[in-house]
């Protein structure tokens, strides 16, 4: 498992929405924009049981996601890993933390009944951290300005 680096984490703190993909039974990728959270070097997807990302995270462990600042594009984060576990357990308080951090309330509004909130847990592979913290970036930059 590779460490998140702190600037990853700070992304993925930050009320900044990760694009997750899995893979279809047929090897397609299914792409879905989504509330990321992160346990210490862990990713976090919430989901609900039945979602085809809930589906697909348990047949396939494979999975990628990217976490991008909506204000400044250049600053994302991209994540390769494979689902380490797939949980119920901590995931009703968890659907409220964050809904309370994306949403600002207390209580994740659009609970159904009988529907099971689960936890994708996300053991990352290959992390790429903030493009525009990085010397390529700054290099780059630089090169710009000259032109």
């Amino acid at each position: 498992m590779k460490p998140l680096p702190d600037p990853v984490k700070e992304l993925i703190e930050g009320k900044n929405y990760a694009n997750v993909a899995t893979l279809m039974p047929d090897g397609s990728p299914h792409v879905t924009q989504t509330w990321v959270d992160h346990e210490g070097d862990l990713v976090l997807i919430n989901t609900f049981e039945g979602s085809q990302k809930y589906k697909n995270a348990v047949r396939n462990p494979k999975i990628a996601l990217d976490v991008c600042d909506p204000s400044s594009p250049y600053h994302m984060a991209i994540i390769r890993g494979r689902v380490k576990e797939v949980t119920f357990e901590g995931a009703e308080e968890h659907i409220d933390k964050m809904a309370k951090k994306y949403l600002g309330q207390d209580k994740y509004p659009q609970r159904r009944p009988g529907v099971r909130r689960a936890i994708i847990k996300i053991e990352p592979n290959r992390v790429i951290a903030p493009f525009i913290d990085s010397s390529r970036w700054k290099e780059w930059r630089g090169s710009q300005s000259k032109s």
